[in-house]
């Protein structure tokens, strides 16, 4: 960490803030293209600190979290724990249906604790259908199993890495104290609005290209009805020919037969 340490005072090693703002925005500017392009980002924040921010604002962008235990082989094994999210939302099915009433009073407890324990560890991922296209993570040292992982498979990890660790496995380092509150706070805020921001752009991009494929749809629309409209006059037309044609042959039939019938007499 020592690229980021501005000095050292009574064995403490003061953070470079300027570094950790350079550092902040090329973070932002990244989740924010992600975010745009429509993938999930897991952040990843089990420390006491940590916790309610994250639940917070993270939950405010509806990006998965872990905020408790990290469950071992969540990423590596991740087909195990999609099967754990679907059980979870099978037994939320099941209280639904009339087969529930019919339960005992204590396998209904039995259920209810089973769905409270998966609900705590699982239920801020439960819309993660697929691996995250980026981590973020507060304390690298707390949380190295879960960097690990995400290194394993190739994820690319962001954290707020402090004087204590070691960055080099990290692709995006934030610089700055994760132990205080208000630092946690005050970074994962600028990620979270970086976030929001991209979110947004994707909407925008979506209603400009569904109003771009309706506008292009009118004048195809105009250009059927046109060539209906010649169709049906050329129809008319040829309908208006027939009958004058009809009625010269008939005229010259009849002349004719008259002439013949001059002959004849």
């Amino acid at each position: 960490m020592a690229p980021y340490i501005f000095m050292e005072r009574n064995g403490i090693h003061i953070i470079d803030l300027h570094k950790t703002a350079v550092k902040a925005d090329e973070a932002a500017t990244a989740l924010k293209q992600i975010a745009k392009s429509g993938r999930k980002i897991l952040f990843v924040a089990t420390k006491k600190q940590a916790k309610d921010i994250i639940a917070d604002k993270v939950g405010s962008v509806n990006m998965p979290y872990v905020v408790e235990r990290w469950p071992g082989g969540m990423l590596t094994n991740f087909p195990t724990i999609r099967k754990a999210v679907k059980k979870m939302t099978s037994i939320d099915r099941m209280m639904g249906e009339q087969s529930w009433i019919s339960l005992s009073k204590r396998e209904k407890l039995q259920i209810a604790r089973q769905r409270a324990k998966m609900e705590k560890t699982l239920g801020s991922i439960a819309d993660l259908n697929r691996l995250p296209a980026a981590m973020f993570v507060i304390d690298v040292m707390k949380e190295h199993i879960a960097v690990k992982e995400a290194i394993r498979l190739n994820i690319p990890v962001f954290a707020m890495v402090d004087t204590n660790s070691d960055p080099r496995n990290i692709d995006f380092v934030i610089p700055a104290n994760d132990d205080a509150s208000k630092s946690i706070e005050v970074i994962i805020g600028a990620m979270t609005d970086a976030i929001k921001e991209g979110l947004s752009e994707r909407k925008a991009d979506k209603d400009s290209d569904a109003s771009a494929k309706e506008k292009n749809a009118a004048p195809k629309a105009k250009k059927g009805e046109g060539r209906a409209r010649v169709k049906a006059r050329k129809e008319d037309e040829g309908e208006k020919n027939e009958a004058e044609k009809e009625e010269v042959e008939g005229a010259v039939n009849e002349a004719d037969n008259t002439a013949s019938d001059e002959v004849k007499e």
